[in-house]
């Protein structure tokens, strides 16, 4: 089964203590304060790593923490900084602040950083303290805590297209006819128990990215069958492609119910998930005399609909190309400026 949440516990090292020292050398008297400053502690970083795809890391290991500073030393040796901790992440993952329920960051392109958990600083060493009125300081200061917390990781894959529909419309067929994916293909209800992807390539170097969900059933969106448990993934999909069942008699609901029942799952889930663009197809054409069933699913949703046969492979071109059509307007529409959230000095890539 995919790992697609996890609760974690991070915490970053904690600063070394300042050093309390004096210069004490054969023949040098009153040598004065010589107390390094100890290092900081380490971050605790999350990263968008690539080749990663699920969160089956951190659902086994729930404590999460990076490097201590080293104490400063005698000589005005400063203490080492502690090791960050680098949290490899799949693209897609959404940070939460587990008690808070607050974002923290989404992790939706690959390679992005973010500081989750700032180290503690350093203390000073008694010669930072010395002065014309004190010059023999016996001040320092103690290396401060890191940041800790519970986070809450939620991964939704990313994916141009969201294959959507009820259990046995034929999707995962489809997707293994439109990509190399090989998902479980069998004559019975919820053969997919988990998202599928698949990248679907084209002539001229065009590609895009397919996502099989596990087929939805009335009152999925409040945990029926396989629930509300997938229902996140396809929140990033740019655009739907719903597939409904034309021509197979054992089908558990008419084309037109079936259609109906997918979309008030998805407007009862996510209004936003609902409004996306949306492309609908006919499936099971070969089981068809003629078109009459496509026909009259159109007329009784009011859209268009693309029929195919995922089987033998008919309709699919001509649908390969509107799909490609429709991501590429899609994607050419304004996104809304993401947040930044700060990361700390010393780990900013150099200039």
């Amino acid at each position: 089964m995919l790992a697609d949440q996890a609760e974690i516990y991070i915490k970053a090292g904690k600063g070394g203590n300042g050093c309390l020292s004096f210069r004490r050398e054969k023949y040098i008297a009153r040598g004065g304060p010589d107390g390094g400053d100890g290092g900081d502690g380490g971050s605790v970083i999350a990263v968008a790593t690539p080749g990663i795809d699920t969160l089956l890391d951190f659902t086994g290991q729930h404590h999460w923490r990076a490097g201590n500073g080293q104490p400063g030393m005698g000589k005005n040796k400063f203490g080492r900084q502690g090791a960050d901790l680098e949290l490899e992440l799949p693209q897609g993952t959404l940070i939460y602040d587990r008690d808070t329920d607050v974002l923290i960051k989404d992790l939706s392109e690959s390679g992005k950083r973010i500081c989750i958990a700032e180290g503690g600083k350093g203390g000073r060493g008694n010669s930072r303290f010395a002065s014309a009125t004190n010059q023999v300081p016996h001040e320092f200061e103690q290396g401060t805590e890191g940041q800790e917390r519970w986070l809450r990781l939620e991964l939704k894959l990313i994916a141009d297209v969201g294959v959507v529909g009820l259990p046995n419309a034929g999707k995962s067929t489809l997707l293994s006819r439109l990509s190399k994916a090989k998902p479980k293909i069998a004559d019975y209800p919820f053969t997919t128990l988990q998202p599928q992807l698949g990248i679907v390539e084209l002539s001229d170097n065009r590609r895009f990215v397919m996502a099989d969900i596990p087929g939805l059933i009335e009152g999925a969106h409040e945990g029926a069958g396989l629930g509300d448990e997938f229902l996140r993934h396809i929140e990033r999909t740019r655009m739907i492609l719903h597939v409904v069942d034309v021509g197979s008699d054992a089908a558990s609901h008419e084309p037109a119910a079936a259609y109906r029942v997918i979309r008030e799952e998805l407007a009862k889930y996510s209004p936003e998930l609902a409004a996306k663009d949306e492309l609908v197809v006919g499936n099971k054409l070969d089981l068809l005399a003629d078109g009459q069933a496509v026909s009259d699913l159109q007329r009784a949703i009011g859209k268009e609909v693309w029929p195919i046969s995922a089987v033998t492979g008919k309709g699919l071109p001509g649908l390969l190309e509107q799909l490609w059509r429709s991501v590429a307007a899609v994607k050419e529409e304004p996104q809304e400026e993401e947040v930044e959230f700060p990361v700390p000095p010393h780990l900013r890539p150099e200039e």
